[in-house]
């Protein structure tokens, strides 16, 4: 596996064109991860409240709750 710093130089080496192809493809994986990521935490809060683990509360009940 290369290190960050390794594939910043192998970025370097691409033409300007491939570099920002390489940089839309990237944000397009990011966004296609923050997503699977959200997906699955949305998962698990439907299974904990369903399961009586959670109740529902508001934004000012969970603000108070931490403050």
């Amino acid at each position: 596996m290369k290190t960050f710093g390794q594939v910043l130089d192998s970025a370097d080496e691409l033409t300007l064109e491939e570099q920002e192809s390489l940089v839309s493809v990237l944000q397009r994986r990011v966004a296609e991860r923050r997503r699977a990521d959200l997906n699955r935490d949305v998962k698990e809060a439907r299974r904990e409240f369903k399961a009586g683990r959670v109740r529902p509360a508001t934004a000012a009940q969970i603000l108070k709750r931490i403050a």
